[in-house]
């Protein structure tokens, strides 16, 4: 089975931005009325996840996701589409699900100071989005949602 495309309303921004950190492709619907959500969600041929009962029923095919708790959103999705992916993959920008393409810095060009050169030096590899340009790296922070993931995910690859 082929993962969906999802659309992600408003109560459920923090588990599209998990999504998006395992690869998926997952819009969200900021401040829209939920007459274009349903809309959207048809055109655009995506799932859309809520927790909004009358938003859930008035759009076929979506997934009502009751709890407020993160874990909870996670399992509940994973529970109706097992294949969804367990591990963290630099494909989709967490800010807004752009493609992510390997980044080599031109040289001499200004350089972020958030970004670790010298592990970049190293052969960190760098990505970035190419819609937004918002530039990711294997760090920390990657390392957290791994552990979150293989917690609540148990004897998921990750």
């Amino acid at each position: 089975m082929t993962l969906p495309r999802w659309l992600a309303d408003e109560m459920v921004g923090r588990l599209a931005r998990y999504l998006r950190f395992v690869g998926c492709d997952t819009e969200y619907a900021r401040g829209l009325p939920d007459e274009e959500i349903v809309e959207r969600a048809r055109r655009e041929d995506r799932v859309l996840l809520t927790r909004d009962r009358a938003l859930a029923a008035r759009c076929p095919g979506s997934l009502l996701l009751t709890s407020p708790n993160l874990e909870d959103q996670w399992r509940t999705v994973r529970a109706a589409y097992p294949e969804l992916p367990t591990t963290v993959a630099f494909r989709r920008c967490t800010e807004c699900n752009g493609r992510l393409e390997p980044f080599t810095p031109a040289p001499g060009a200004p350089r972020d100071e958030r970004i670790p050169w010298d592990r970049v030096a190293g052969g960190l590899p760098l990505y970035r989005c190419a819609n937004c340009g918002h530039v990711y790296w294997e760090g920390t922070h990657t390392a957290g949602i791994r552990d979150r993931l293989r917690a609540w995910t148990p004897g998921a690859p990750g």
